[in-house]
């Protein structure tokens, strides 16, 4: 069938109704407040922050530079968990694997950093890592051509990710493989991945993975302008994330995203080639993820295969389900909330986080199925039930009136 001449009408959901009625709000219309809202507060907190590390040390609003660089990893987590939100609020796709995206493009960042120590590492090696030296390599590797260059670096903190996002996507949606044999495969490529960073003659650093990092674009990371301009560079990357992923879901492609979750079959019923929305789609996050990964590494000084772990990207569903599947603000809450109890948490009672962190996760999925922001919708389906009830009340008859 014709995929335009389907497009005429609009994919239904599962429920039989118009997905028009389940996504009603146009790109920033006037009402979208959740999406306005956040744009603001990450804007207040964004200056905010800045202007307070600016302030004198004896002020009390002084705000200390380490928690400028917390702040900026929590930006990170956030957009992190904005790409899972995409594809798995919107498309239905439950990805335990975007760990790996996240990671490689840490890696990317963290091979240019790398590459920008020079002859200042341990060995005095300009050529190469002082992991290489230690490992008796002659020369650098292929693979690491190029990244002494800024632009290169980032192009690759977008291409690898998606390239292999694409690859993947490609032979898993053409074949079909959806619910939970996706997010089965999905979690095994992030553990394959682990397992081949691990090994030391991949190239990466084993176990110890990328550090000793010196500077970047001829900044020193330590010091206080760059940790400033990293976490507002953060903050960019989470607001355009934000709005890429809001102009996705607030078009007809979104539309048809949302319908492919509440009903695929019924969506290649009518024409349409699911794979293909849901291969797009797939990729943008995974560049999402990328980009989360890049910011993320000058922040905290180091990437290693621990990045990779399937346990990561387990919570990040976590921090997904917790803020609000299907909201994308609700996501970005829940990251930095789920994080800042992390923070607290591995602080003050270490052995307790893991139960924390299951039962925030149970209670969540019994008592919030709409996460925190559905509280704020707590009142609508009591409000329904008595419009319903007035509605099937009979009309009092002419003869029953006084």
């Amino acid at each position: 069938m014709d995929e335009a001449r389907t497009h005429q009408g609009t994919p239904p959901n599962r429920n039989g109704g118009d997905i028009e009625s389940r996504t009603p709000h146009g790109f920033f219309s006037g009402r979208d407040h959740g999406g306005w809202i956040f744009l603001v507060l990450l804007l207040v907190a964004t200056v905010a922050m800045f202007v307070m590390s600016r302030l004198p040390p004896d002020s009390p609003f002084h705000l200390p530079i380490w928690m400028m660089s917390l702040g900026g990893k929590y930006l990170s987590f956030a957009l992190l968990a904005l790409s899972v939100d995409l594809v798995w609020g919107y498309a239905g796709i439950l990805s335990l694997g975007h760990g790996a995206f996240f990671a490689l493009g840490g890696y990317a960042m963290g091979m240019h950093l790398m590459r920008q120590i020079g002859g200042r590492g341990v060995y005095g090696n300009s050529e190469l890592p002082d992991f290489m030296v230690f490992l008796d390599w002659r020369e650098l590797p292929w693979y690491w051509q190029g990244f002494d260059m800024f632009p290169f670096a980032l192009s690759m903190v977008f291409l690898v990710p998606g390239l292999l996002a694409f690859g993947f996507g490609w032979f898993a949606f053409r074949s079909r493989v959806s619910g939970v044999y996706l997010s089965i495969i999905t979690q095994a490529l992030t553990y394959a991945l682990m397992l081949a960073f691990f090994r030391n003659d991949m190239g990466f650093g084993g176990n110890n993975g990328l550090t000793d990092f010196k500077e970047l674009l001829g900044f020193s990371l330590q010091s206080d302008a760059m940790r400033r301009a990293l976490f507002v560079v953060s903050a960019l990357a989470l607001a355009v994330g934000y709005l890429i992923c809001r102009f996705i879901t607030t078009s007809r492609f979104g539309r048809v995203l949302v319908a492919i979750r509440d009903g695929e079959s019924r969506v290649r019923f009518l024409g349409y080639r699911a794979e293909h929305y849901q291969l797009f789609v797939f990729v943008v996050s995974a560049m999402l993820a990328g980009v989360a990964g890049a910011v993320y590494v000058p922040q905290v000084g180091i990437i290693n295969p621990g990045e990779f772990a399937p346990a990561g990207s387990i919570e990040i569903i976590i921090w997904v389900a917790v803020g609000g599947r299907g909201t994308l603000y609700g996501a970005v809450l829940g990251a930095i909330l789920v994080n800042y109890a992390k923070t607290w948490f591995t602080g003050a009672m270490p052995e307790a986080w893991l139960y924390m962190l299951g039962t925030l996760f149970v209670a969540t999925t019994l008592f919030l199925p709409r996460g925190l922001v559905g509280l704020v919708g707590l009142r609508r389906p009591f409000a329904s039930r008595e419009d319903n009830r007035r509605a099937s009340t009979p009309a009092p008859s002419i003869q029953d009136r006084p």
